[in-house]
């Protein structure tokens, strides 16, 4: 395996940010030239970064077993939002960053070849990404996803409020704004037949576990599929780490054995 670390410029964003990379070996998978693996996005949470899915599990020894070209955006503590300071972290995620693989590495997949999946805070992003851009992938997760903004004003002494407002803007307002996850999920029911699958997985005692269930009922009632999986544990790389096994297994098939 080749592990990489850029530290680009984006245009869309106009900050130096870490971007890891893991890539397969030539051989693995056969004849399958690199620039055609399968690609599969990690997002980040909150507290975290680019290096943070190589750290704390697995990725790597699934992406060798599977083939998989990896991608671990970091985009600091954004919500993967275009924000009112004119930084525009969805906008490179889904749009500069895919052209960047292409122009370095030549990476192209197809839609049926691109995955995308991040933890709390990267959940949200993951599932905006799949919910508003949905031919860019063919399957989008979400591990303990913050799938409400409900829950940032949850708490009115959190000295978090300030942060998230500047992000957000007004916190009494989110609800049935561009950024509440049930706006994206209205807007995407409208033909489930073109949206990636969803796969959506939380532990019964984390703080934010209503949030999901809620989400996956909401998919119900609007007729839009999805694989809904609930399990102890807690809100922590132990949990995301067997979530992420899951997810590759259900989507790519179980881990081959030669």
């Amino acid at each position: 395996m080749a592990l990489i670390r850029i530290d680009h410029v984006p245009e869309t964003v106009k900050v130096n940010l870490p971007l890891n990379i893991i890539l397969p070996d030539p051989g693995k998978m056969g004849a399958v030239p690199v620039a055609k693996r399968k690609v599969l996005y990690l997002l980040h949470g909150l507290s975290d970064d680019a290096s943070a899915w190589q750290r704390y599990t697995s990725i790597e020894t699934l992406a060798s077993v599977y083939g998989l070209v990896v991608v671990m955006p970091s985009v600091g503590r954004s919500f993967y939002i275009d924000q009112p300071n004119g930084q525009k972290y969805f906008t490179y995620l889904t749009e500069e960053l895919p052209h960047y693989l292409v122009d370095v590495f030549g990476l192209a997949p197809r839609r049926a070849d691109t995955l995308i999946a991040g933890v709390s805070m990267g959940g949200y992003g993951a599932f905006k990404a799949a919910l508003l851009r949905p031919e860019l992938y063919s399957a989008a997760a979400s591990f303990s996803g913050v799938l409400s903004l409900e829950v940032l004003r949850a708490i009115p002494d959190d000295p978090r409020q300030e942060e998230f407002a500047l992000l957000f803007g007004d916190l009494g307002k989110l609800a049935g704004s561009e950024h509440d996850p049930a706006v994206w999920l209205k807007r995407a029911a409208r033909d489930p037949s073109l949206l990636p699958r969803l796969f959506i997985a939380v532990s019964r005692q984390e703080d934010i576990y209503p949030l999901s269930g809620m989400f996956h009922e909401a998919c119900r009632s609007l007729g839009v599929p999805a694989d809904y999986h609930e399990d102890d544990g807690a809100h922590d790389w132990f949990f995301w780490d067997g979530q992420v096994h899951r997810f590759l297994a259900a989507v790519l098939g179980p881990i081959p054995t030669t």
